[in-house]
């Protein structure tokens, strides 16, 4: 498959939310997830999102300004993105206007929650085992 064929093929495509009784610890709650956390793994999208997060709905243009990369890699990494269900682009006139999908982040947040949750109960066992 070229390159070309793979991209046209993933845009547009929006994963499924993940409900909630699906839960963190699930086979298929994280399966569903893992897209999110992969795409804000790279630091050029997570520096995306965070300034669609803080300024709102931008243009290329707009979110082009002051990067260290190319117009053309800013729109790859929208895409990954937008893939992943994080953000959304629609058209005003000429212009691509990319804005949050904020679902999408706050069922990272809520996974992340539950993993730190987690974490702090085996720390807590451990803790008072160590404290025997």
């Amino acid at each position: 498959m070229t390159p070309a064929k793979r991209h046209a093929g993933a845009r547009g495509r929006r994963p499924r939310p993940v409900s909630r009784s699906a839960g963190p610890g699930t086979t298929a709650g994280l399966a569903a997830s893992a897209p999110v956390f992969a795409a804000l793994g790279d630091e050029t999208r997570l520096q995306l999102v965070a300034r669609l997060c803080t300024a709102g709905p931008l243009s290329i243009a707009r979110l082009t300004t002051g990067a260290a990369v190319t117009r053309q890699a800013i729109t790859k990494h929208l895409h990954v993105l937008e893939g992943a269900g994080l953000v959304r682009g629609s058209r005003l006139g000429r212009e691509q206007i990319w804005e949050i999908e904020s679902s999408r982040l706050q069922e990272a947040r809520y996974y992340l929650d539950h993993i730190s949750a987690q974490w702090d109960e085996a720390l807590g066992r451990l803790k008072a085992a160590v404290e025997r």
